[in-house]
């Protein structure tokens, strides 16, 4: 007996639903779960379902393909740990939440490796016995440094996610090329709005009443590539922006964590730089 998660993303037309659970029944196969939502606006159809049965992978996969529009998206998915890497600077709050729902068992995930232009987050990462790696980017421009964290990087296989634990430093295109929709990066801001450096000073001046923060995947694009997770809370006139700022940590490192849990769940479809979450 097997369990599958099936994720299926499509041009929307009549009686997919049916036609999908009609494979699930013909082939025996037990619906645990269950999930759609069709854009209309962009006609797209996604559906997200957890099975278990007697069939392989491979050829349940098959037989939905053979059901569906042409060019459909179906991933059969057998449930695992899949493998990350969390990469930070000097800020431990994020990393460290990660570190210790990972302890917990709360997170789907083998953490391989942390790395790091600093080594002042080694000593906590090393009372979980996780490989810490410091890659300085004294005395190198971006390019270069760059090549040094994307040749250690090719020392882990099969890596799934990235994750952006307050790391201060501004990907280059070939980066996230090479790691399209794999890096989940957290900003201390509800974005869209204050973009960029220092928010909460930003938010501070413009005199607002709520902060927060946005999980969301890196493109091209400075915070914003498609959203995964949002949270705000309520601030007042009495708040300095430090104050924010402590504040705002306590968000940033939930909503990271929430937004982890959900890629390490397959419950992420990433579309025209959004994203659909079951």
């Amino acid at each position: 007996m097997s369990q599958y998660r099936v994720l299926i993303d499509a041009n929307d037309e009549k009686g997919l639903v049916h036609k999908v659970s009609s494979v699930f029944y013909n082939n025996d196969l037990n619906i645990l779960s269950n999930n759609e939502f069709v854009d209309k606006e962009n006609n797209k159809f996604f559906m997200r379902s957890v099975v278990d049965g007697d069939i392989d992978a491979k050829e349940l996969k098959t037989f939905i393909q053979n059901v569906l529009p042409k060019n459909s998206g179906v991933d059969v998915i057998e449930p695992d740990k899949k493998n990350i890497i969390i990469m930070a600077t000097k800020e431990m709050h994020a990393l460290g939440d990660i570190l210790i729902r990972h302890e917990a068992g709360e997170l789907e995930a083998n953490i391989l490796a942390v790395i790091s232009n600093y080594n002042d987050l080694g000593s906590l990462v090393g009372k979980f016995d996780i490989p810490f790696i410091a890659i300085s980017h004294v005395g190198l421009d971006r390019a270069e440094h760059e090549n040094e964290v994307l040749k250690c990087l090719e020392n882990f296989k099969d890596i799934d996610y990235i994750v952006l634990a307050k790391y201060m430093r501004i990907l280059t295109p070939r980066f996230v090329e090479v790691y399209e929709n794999k890096l989940i990066n957290i900003h201390h801001s509800f974005l869209p709005a204050f973009i960029g450096a220092n928010p909460y000073k930003q938010a501070y001046d413009r005199g607002v009443k709520i902060i927060g923060a946005t999980a969301h995947f890196v493109n091209n694009h400075l915070d914003e590539g498609p959203i995964i997770a949002q949270e705000v809370i309520h601030v007042d006139h009495a708040y300095s922006w430090k104050d924010m700022q402590r504040s705002g940590k306590d968000v940033e490192k939930v909503v990271l964590s929430r937004a982890l849990k959900l890629a390490l769940e397959d419950r992420i479809f990433v579309y025209a730089n959004k994203t659909v979450i079951f």
